[in-house]
């Protein structure tokens, strides 16, 4: 992957004129550099990760296993392409192993969740079971941990 699209999944809101001076180069280059990355669909997206439960927030996610039966013409495409356009999905990775694809979903309650996996994703044409896990705690989301400790902590050491 190129040196500055790596510096840019660290961070970001890192300057161009930042970014410019670490890849030596010139701040126009860089400029030019992301445009055409977002342009050509190689950049998606740029998120803040927030730490919810800091905020306060009372927010449900999880994580689904699904089984499907792959189309004659689609394969997998079409389906996991269905289900990655409800509202409460965040994510969708085929999978290998035991289960095709791989959801993770949010929504305001345990109960929101349940249903849109009981009676909107369980009910698709071509599912063949699911398997809903919930998240309890995050301790690192996107190679980012959210809880400050000393850098010094070490396993005790046992004879």
């Amino acid at each position: 992957m190129e040196e500055l699209l790596m510096l840019l999944k660290q961070n970001a809101l890192e300057s161009p004129a930042n970014l410019a001076r670490q890849l030596g180069l010139t701040e126009g280059e860089v400029r030019r550099r992301i445009q055409a990355y977002e342009e050509k669909g190689i950049i998606r997206g740029y998120q803040a990760i927030v730490d919810e439960e800091r905020l306060g927030v009372e927010r449900v996610h999880a994580v689904i296993e699904v089984r499907i039966t792959p189309e004659r013409e689609g394969g997998f495409d079409r389906l996991a392409w269905r289900i990655s356009r409800f509202e409460p999905v965040e994510s969708v990775y085929l999978m290998s192993g035991g289960y095709d694809l791989l959801v993770f979903v949010s929504g305001q309650s345990l109960r929101e969740v349940a249903a849109f996996v009981t009676e909107k994703l369980a009910t698709m044409e071509g599912v063949i079971s699911t398997a809903t896990h919930f998240q309890l705690k995050t301790y690192k989301e996107r190679g980012f941990l959210m809880e400050k400790r000393e850098q010094n902590e070490r396993l005790s050491v046992s004879p």
